[in-house]
């Protein structure tokens, strides 16, 4: 987040006058970034140059004769710098894949999987792909998920990790139900878990794996194990009650 670049601009005609020249940026409006060092050193000079031509109109005193000027070393050393990290972090770019052609080339892909790889509309395929930093290498390392086109379930998840101008599969599972995203730099693997009888949309819980980069290969850091409640949404568990046989008579 930037701050707005704002400049006072106000002129002091006289030494107990009143000021005028009112030059004031309306809310929204930013200065040029090249003027925000000058800009800012000006604006605390007057300040000061102001604060103390009020202090010898009301104690009848020199003002700046008595006080000093201003430093201008020190005016400056307060300013902002453009050379700041806030300034110079964005978001990176990353070299778009085309994630069918990798896993139809990948070895490791299971046959299966590639045969019912099809798109469900036209030539939308049920593909997910996220790119980021995974493994420390110069380029964004690109995670891939296959789903069915019916229900969005993960059938298999892949990572790929980009060496002299190919990628390299540094990690897969085609399970049921698997899901993986990218979290601050790490791999997020998320598997449901289905009790018998529990339909495809409702699962009874999961279990949320997390895996980081050491030396050459993913290794598992963490792991969570989450039960769903039955009783809420349309789980099934809540079942209604028969109906009672009415009383005889």
């Amino acid at each position: 987040m930037r701050g707005l670049d704002t400049d006072d601009g106000r002129r002091h005609d006289d030494a107990c006058g009143e000021s005028g020249g009112d030059d004031r940026y309306g809310t929204g409006r930013r200065r040029p970034r090249r003027t925000v060092r000058a800009a800012s050193i000006t604006a605390v000079a007057g300040l000061v140059a102001v604060g103390l031509t009020m202090a010898a109109c009301s104690t009848g005193g020199t003002g700046s004769r008595d006080e000093g000027a201003a430093r201008v070393d020190e005016t400056a050393a307060a300013a902002p710098t453009a050379s700041s990290p806030a300034a110079t972090s964005g978001p990176q770019s990353a070299e778009r894949v085309d994630p069918i052609a990798l896993l139809k080339a990948d070895p490791k892909v299971g046959e299966r999987l590639k045969d019912d790889l099809k798109p469900c509309v036209a030539d939308a395929y049920p593909v997910d792909t996220s790119y980021g930093n995974l493994t420390g290498s110069a380029a964004p390392d690109v995670v891939v998920n296959v789903m069915t086109c019916g229900d969005a379930v993960g059938i298999g998840t892949y990572v790929y990790r980009k060496q002299s101008n190919r990628y390299e599969n540094v990690f897969m599972a085609e399970d049921a139900a698997v899901y993986a995203t990218i979290d601050r730099g790490d791999l997020i693997v998320t598997k449901q878990v289905y009790a018998k009888g529990d339909p495809v949309a409702y699962p009874s819980g999961e279990d949320v794996i997390t895996y980081r980069w050491a030396g050459n290969k993913f290794t598992q850091h963490d792991w969570v194990h989450n039960d769903y409640s039955r009783a809420v949404g349309d789980g099934g568990a809540a079942v209604e009650p028969a109906p009672s046989e009415p009383a005889a008579s």
